[in-house]
């Protein structure tokens, strides 16, 4: 694992935060978060966000970071040009710590709720849970996924309806595509699943959902690996995917092949400006659109495959 990291920070008005996350997450590929230090709520509905908000990318070491800045300058540049009147400021780059990085938000990391009855808890933290809550322990680390952000949200709010509203047996099998701090394919052992498959390329978020399944006693119940999706042994009767849109499009073909007959397909991860793009990115499939959820900037689609005739 990396121990030193290169923290480049620009600070934009609020409604664009999500544009340049989404840009720097692409240009990164280790790592992007949004800081809004207002920030001391229950829940993201109680949220006052600041004009202003500060949006971190990380880098390694190794990189060409007069290279990556200029690059991000130009970006800048041509946000503000679009947006006139916008106060965006210049890139900062410091150097930082792995461990100050996995560590210095947890101030604002509270428990949350998401959906009917899922409960999401830090690792660190205690919350008075009722009788029908499904609790999910969190330590995301450098991971994405704490439930807070909207694509996560999102994605939790689909499964846990797709999750209940399906019969007890046979248990559905799950894919979760991209998965971070484990999250998502947590809830769904929790919610009932059967097999459970969790991947990503990011060997170190790798790790941190094995530690967070072994907090919560799931370590036997889920897959989790770097297997690439081509590499995995499907069908699956649910597939979550919270990654970005170019990457959906993508990887289209290959996750209609590995979904059953029957089958739901749960796309997150997309601005609500890109709807349109991954709708038809994926009208070529042999799915069936359902429907479209709505959180802030972001949304999630939801698919199915007719099941196989008798």
């Amino acid at each position: 694992m990396n121990d030193t990291w290169l923290e480049v920070a620009c600070e934009l008005p609020s409604e664009l935060a999500d544009i340049l996350a989404e840009y720097l997450a692409g240009v990164s590929g280790a790592g992007v978060c949004v800081e809004n230090l207002n920030v001391d709520a229950f829940s993201p509905s109680e949220i006052t966000h600041s004009p202003l908000m500060t949006v971190k990318a990380y880098f390694s070491a190794a990189d060409d970071m007069a290279a990556r800045v200029a690059e991000i300058s130009a970006f800048l540049d041509d946000l503000a040009a679009a947006n006139p009147g916008a106060a965006i400021g210049k890139p900062a780059v410091t150097t930082v710590k792995s461990e100050d990085w996995s560590t210095s938000w947890k101030v604002n990391f509270k428990p949350l709720r998401v959906g009917r009855r899922l409960l999401i808890v830090p690792s660190w933290e205690e919350a008075e849970a009722g009788p029908d809550d499904i609790v999910l322990s969190l330590d995301p680390g450098m991971a994405f996924g704490t439930g807070g952000h909207e694509t996560t949200r999102l994605c939790l709010e689909q499964l846990e309806t797709v999750l209940l509203g399906r019969p007890v047996a046979p248990p559905p099998s799950v894919l979760d595509l991209g998965t971070g701090s484990g999250i998502l394919a947590m809830a769904a052992a929790r919610l009932g699943a059967g097999r459970i498959c969790a991947v990503d390329i990011d060997p170190d978020a790798v790790e941190v959902a094995r530690e967070n399944m072994a907090i919560n006693g799931l370590a036997e119940r889920i897959e989790c690996s770097a297997t690439p999706l081509e590499s995995l042994a499907g069908p699956f009767d649910v597939i979550l995917a919270n990654i970005l849109a170019e990457e959906l499009v993508r990887l289209a073909p290959q996750l209609t092949e590995r979904l059953a007959a029957g089958g739901v397909l749960i796309l997150s991860g997309i601005l609500a400006e890109k709807e349109a793009f991954v709708r038809n990115g994926f009208a070529a499939q042999p799915l069936v659109y359902r429907e479209t959820a709505h959180q802030g900037e972001w949304v999630a689609m939801l698919y199915s495959k007719d099941a196989a005739p008798a």
